[in-house]
């Protein structure tokens, strides 16, 4: 079993053990850092860096650093709070995401960051980036302008033997996430759903399927992202 030890957030003493993550050791005990590319029990990917913290005074990302005995982490400080509102504002200008037009809207993590930080309008340029819509497979539609590059679907999303429909291809700012076209022929509606349910944006959707949850009903319009960590301090449906 692993020892107990105690970590400082914020300067308030919490306890976990030393087996954890930073991210795992605030989940459990009710604190809550927000994440994009996270997915539990698969190897972090810290592509999104949502949830870097100042740790004794360094930037570490929480999902991928073990916590110590005695640590000092900043979560909520106004550095760490408009350094986190920089990247989410980098990502709605460096795609396109036009909410009211989206079926994920209410179900999109990325959204919700966005309300929760209270972002209105960002303060980078647009790029008007012109990326492909792929309709070719019979399950699912890729919308490339959506896709901020997380991950999750390369983790998450895999056959029986172990390999991954999705995989990036291309470099640089041309680099995006493909269905591979043998496999994808192969995608159950099961694995479709699953597709759609890990992409934290509306850049996966399944065919022929939209809202079936109305608008208004949907997981973030009834409460803010986090909420269920901080009133239960302990995550109810592995966000």
């Amino acid at each position: 079993m692993a020892d107990r030890i105690s970590i400082y957030i914020d300067k308030k003493e919490y306890f976990t053990t030393e087996d954890k993550t930073i991210l795992e050791a605030a989940q459990e005990n009710g604190v809550y850092i927000p994440t994009l590319c996270h997915l539990p029990e698969t190897e972090s990917s810290t592509s999104c860096r949502i949830c870097t913290v100042m740790v004794n005074g360094r930037p570490l990302t929480a999902c991928s650093t073990p916590v110590g005995e005695g640590m000092e982490i900043d979560n909520s400080t106004t550095q760490i709070t408009e350094w986190r509102k920089s990247v989410l504002e980098i990502m709605f200008t460096e795609g396109n995401h036009f909410c009211p037009s989206c079926e994920k809207s209410g179900n999109c993590r990325l959204q919700a960051l966005a309300y929760r930080y209270q972002i209105m309008a960002p303060q980078f340029p647009y790029q008007f980036n012109e990326r492909e819509i792929d309709a070719t497979n019979d399950k699912i539609i890729q919308d490339h302008n959506r896709c901020i590059i997380c991950k999750r679907c390369v983790r998450a999303i895999k056959d029986e033997h172990g390999r991954s429909f999705f995989a990036f291809i291309d470099r640089g700012h041309k680099l995006r996430v493909r269905l591979d076209r043998k496999l994808g022929k192969e995608l159950t509606d099961e694995l479709a759903e699953a597709a759609m349910e890990v992409c934290p944006v509306g850049s996966i959707l399944v065919r022929e399927k939209g809202f079936e949850t109305p608008i208004g009903q949907r997981k973030y319009d009834l409460e803010r992202i986090g909420a269920d960590i901080e009133q239960n301090g302990q995550m109810k449906n592995h966000e």
